[in-house]
């Protein structure tokens, strides 16, 4: 691995396992609200507006690492006024959140400011995206000539040989123009944006106290299945669905590999839906519409650039 690759997993590593969400707890008791099941957090960044959850929370007042006689509210939050100063929360988690604050707000929609500010960030990272999908196309291209040098140094094993190897190797990927990290890049990227969405949403109470469609955005699928609310059942098979075809555009750009990678792929992909299966009824409302508008525009963009490869070749 690069030096360079190193030191960016090293940050985003720093980041993401500092000023994380804090989980209310009272004597090894987690706190949660029953309206909802969400669970609560102890360092929320404004004030709840709803009466029983702000008792909720001045109940254990003393168990938050800003008390609220302290904190603003949420029309009055701004990134720069809060104790909070890690480098995560400072440069993801708050600004985040006083996006969505400001333009939900500004709309009287906290849901709809959730997802619209999903897909901007995404109409901002489509060059990267794009770039992406036009690396898988041009792997898919290069993986008849990739099999013939695999081939050629199948039973080699000494230096020369694979120095060999590594610059024909390297010539092709020169030849059709493929970066082999860039794959990488944009999944570097989206995984501090869902872990800063579902912070936002964890520790903004004006976000997670509003509804969208009759569905409160701060309970989780499995409390509202088991409050009877069947709504829930359709989230969670719309989150299913887009990732299952969001995961099937990308093991589509993987034909032309090797059929032990394929097969390896395969399992991946399985094993994440089933993963994300179970996640997903633990998931509060807002973060499942994100993923849901994010993964839509995702799936939508990526037929739509394979389509104007296809014209091009």
């Amino acid at each position: 691995m690069k030096r360079g690759t190193k030191i960016f997993i090293l940050l985003i590593s720093i980041i993401l396992l500092t000023g994380c969400t804090k989980t209310l707890k009272v004597k090894d008791k987690i706190i949660k609200y029953d309206k909802t099941g969400q669970t609560l957090t102890s360092n929320i960044l404004c004030q709840p507006e709803e009466e029983e959850l702000k008792e909720l929370y001045i109940k254990y007042d003393k168990h938050l690492q800003v008390k609220m006689g302290d904190l603003p509210t949420c029309k009055k939050f701004t990134p720069n006024k809060l104790k909070y100063k890690s480098l995560w929360e400072s440069l993801f988690v708050k600004p985040l959140g006083y996006l969505i604050l400001k333009f939900g707000y500004l709309i009287d929609s906290m849901a709809i400011s959730v997802m619209a500010i999903g897909l901007l960030i995404r109409i901002i990272l489509i060059p990267v995206q794009n770039k992406s999908i036009k690396q898988s196309e041009n792997m898919k291209k290069a993986q008849p000539e990739l099999m013939k040098i695999e081939k050629k140094y199948a039973n080699r094993d000494d230096n020369e040989a694979l120095m060999a190897k590594s610059q024909e190797t390297m010539m092709l990927y020169k030849k059709y123009g493929i970066n082999p990290l860039s794959g990488c890049l944009l999944a570097f990227i989206q995984l501090p944006l869902f872990f800063a969405f579902l912070e936002a949403i964890n520790r903004v109470p004006a976000i997670f106290e509003g509804s969208f469609l009759g569905m409160n955005l701060g309970m989780t699928p499995s409390t509202g299945i088991a409050q009877k609310k069947y709504i829930y059942i359709i989230l969670v098979v719309l989150i299913i669905l887009t990732t299952y075809l969001s995961f099937k555009k990308t093991m589509s750009s993987q034909n032309g590999q090797s059929p032990e990678t394929q097969q390896q792929m395969k399992m991946m992909f399985v094993f994440m839906i089933v993963m994300i299966s179970f996640a997903s009824l633990s998931l509060p409302t807002a973060i499942a519409l994100y993923w849901i508008a994010t993964n839509g525009f995702a799936i939508i963009q990526s037929v739509i650039v394979q389509k104007n490869i296809g014209k091009k070749d």
